[in-house]
């Protein structure tokens, strides 16, 4: 499906975009492996979450839904049943690596494939660790990528250097270190995101954080029962991004995001934003499940000024990245992008889609091969662009879009359901054309 998104005279309004994927994700994996009935509030209804739920259905986990509430009936550290059949992640890179951690601790065989997307996406990241803990495990080209077969069972704890800062290598781990002897460990140069540990601490698991001079540690240690408890998950910064950056760039705009996620590790960009100059308000801080939670007031914002994002301020705002390339179009002087080499993994090579798309407009970009540099103050006629059937390039370059003069067209531009069902709905909402 193409659309077309013309230029808008402004953004205006207030709006709950949807649940935290992330903490979605986990609310369906931890619950599934504590004593007892979790309830969980607001669960993100999308194709990944969703892809979450079944494939622990696959594994006879109870997930009811009733009147907006999930209800997980967990079997405890050890209780997941073998599936009787390949488990599909689809396009879910989340439910795949963090579920492989999972399996490792269990003593069950399965098998896990995905779409032609996630197929490509790399898993030895995850996999070289957890065959260190003692998981056997195989897959395409010596376990770099989909289908994986993974038997699980008789793991022992490790310490391990997780070089990129992948929150989905930290959780795999993790979740493994739940059922192994002795003590798991996972060092980080740079924090990645925290969701697993904060999630795992509220269950009653005997984790431990910490920082020093070798960056952040967490340990856990297996075989201590998890507790069912009720979370509440908050809306996604991720989400809340797309339209903050469309109240800073289009005039006249007044938007007020309500109970925004603004854990540290996840709200770089709007850090980021503030940096640059936009007018953005924290308002309403409050704590929920463990979480820093907040209502987020955005306005237009004219003197944008270019920025460097720097190497330790990336895990904070990898997702965010291609959307603050097309901010910085805006921007007086010039916006430098580096270290950002994870983006050409994730479900498009996003440098690449960044760059050819901006191209394609008229938008002068400079390629490097960990990032972008981009010259800002730039008038952006229109075009038709490609999402390249990836959801954050598709929503990103439909903000973009209320500031052209003629216009853009997203080509498959349906793919922002993967994350945001109703994009284009509350993109409506929201716009005075």
């Amino acid at each position: 499906m193409e659309k077309t998104i013309k230029k808008a005279k402004s953004l205006k309004g207030k709006l709950r975009v949807p649940s935290d994927k992330s903490i979605s994700h986990r609310a369906i994996i931890l619950s599934s492996l504590a004593n007892g009935t979790s309830i969980v509030k607001n669960f993100l209804k999308a194709g990944d979450t969703l892809t979450t739920v079944d494939v622990y259905r696959k594994m006879e986990i109870q997930i009811d839904e009733d009147q907006g509430l999930f209800f997980v009936h967990g079997r405890g550290l050890d209780g997941l049943k073998e599936p009787d059949d390949v488990l599909y992640m689809g396009n879910s890179g989340t439910t795949t690596r963090l579920t492989l951690g999972v399996i490792a601790g269990q003593k069950i065989f399965a098998t896990l494939t995905g779409d032609d997307s996630l197929r490509k996406r790399p898993m030895k990241r995850v996999l070289s660790p957890l065959k260190m803990m003692g998981a056997h495990v195989d897959g395409r080209e010596k376990g770099e990528y989909l289908p994986i077969a993974i038997r699980g069972g008789n793991l022992r704890g490790i310490e391990f250097f997780n070089e990129r800062a992948s929150a989905q290598v930290k959780s795999a781990l993790l979740l493994a270190g739940l059922t192994a002897s002795r003590k798991t460990t996972v060092i980080e140069p740079v924090m990645s995101r925290d969701h697993t540990e904060r999630m795992l601490k509220s269950m009653g698991a005997q984790i431990k954080t910490e920082f020093d001079e070798g960056g952040y540690r967490v340990h856990i240690l297996g075989g201590k029962e998890l507790n069912a408890i009720d979370i509440d998950v908050p809306a996604d910064p991720s989400s809340a991004a797309f339209f903050a950056a469309g109240a800073v760039l289009v005039k006249n705009s007044e938007i007020l995001l309500e109970e925004v996620l603004i854990n540290p590790t996840r709200d770089g960009f709007f850090r980021k934003l503030k940096e640059m100059g936009a007018n953005i308000e924290y308002i309403n801080q409050r704590e929920q499940a463990g979480e820093p939670v907040a209502d987020i007031l955005v306005k237009y914002s004219p003197d944008l000024k270019g920025v460097t994002v720097e190497k330790q301020e990336i895990p904070s705002m990898i997702d965010e990245l291609p959307l603050l390339a097309l901010v910085a179009t805006q921007a007086e002087g010039e916006t430098v992008i580096k270290d950002a080499k994870e983006l050409r993994v994730k479900e498009s090579d996003r440098i690449k889609s960044v760059v050819e798309n901006l191209r394609a407009i008229g938008v002068e970009v400079e390629e490097l091969e960990d990032g972008m540099i981009i010259k800002g103050k730039q008038n952006i006629k229109g075009g038709i662009i490609d999402s390249f059937k990836d959801h954050r390039i598709a929503m990103g370059f439909s903000i973009l879009g209320l500031i052209s003069e003629e216009g853009i067209t997203i080509k498959d531009a349906e793919c922002a359901t993967i994350s945001y069902p109703n994009f284009y709905d509350d993109l409506e909402k929201l716009a005075n054309w």
